[in-house]
């Protein structure tokens, strides 16, 4: 009868264990789901402000096409983009061409002067800024969530109920080394 007992707590222990594991998993989850979220609204915030941008440039550089379609293709496929690798490589040629269209209003005084252009280049480093914070926020829920899934006891909880690994949002490896300065 003791026996009988002993494991009769035994088994509620190890259910209330395993059921508190899979619900900390469950919030790891929807933590990293909801940081994800963040970075997506951050980028459409980024991304609508792009057509306003080459709007304002084309009045003042019109004869530079090819930087414009540049950002408005590198646009659409950072709109088009799923996952995080693919995400963060489209937003990464994105920057680029953003920048060769920022070098253009040095060409350009009238249009380094024009306000509504010195508005939306604010708007979108801000956006930036934003886009930076929530590529943090969102690589800190990953790392918390895949610790979680690979810890003792989690790791068999995750393994029995099919949580995976999450994919971290990184830039490409050339961008992610040192800067080099040449004078």
């Amino acid at each position: 009868m003791i026996t009988l007992v002993v494991v009769g707590i035994l088994a509620l222990v190890l259910i209330f264990v395993a059921v508190t594991t899979y619900n900390g998993l469950v919030r790891k989850r929807g933590a990293v789901d909801n940081a994800w979220a963040q970075i997506d609204v951050q980028l459409k915030r980024r991304h609508d402000l792009i057509p306003n941008l080459v709007e304002t440039v084309k009045g003042y550089a019109s004869h530079e096409r090819q930087t414009l379609e540049a950002v408005i293709a590198a646009r659409q496929q950072a709109v088009s983009a799923q996952g995080p690798q693919d995400q963060a490589a489209a937003e990464n040629i994105l920057s680029g061409a953003l920048k060769n269209l920022f070098a253009l209003s040095e060409a350009y005084p009238d249009l380094k002067a024009n306000q509504n252009f010195a508005a939306l280049q604010d708007e979108l480093a801000s956006s930036e800024n934003r886009i930076a914070y929530s590529r943090q926020y969102y690589n800190d829920a990953v790392l918390a969530y895949n610790n979680g899934i690979q810890t003792v006891p989690s790791n068999i909880v995750a393994g029995m109920t099919g949580f995976q690994q999450r994919e971290y949002f990184q830039a490409p490896g050339e961008e992610r080394g040192p800067v080099q300065v040449r004078f």
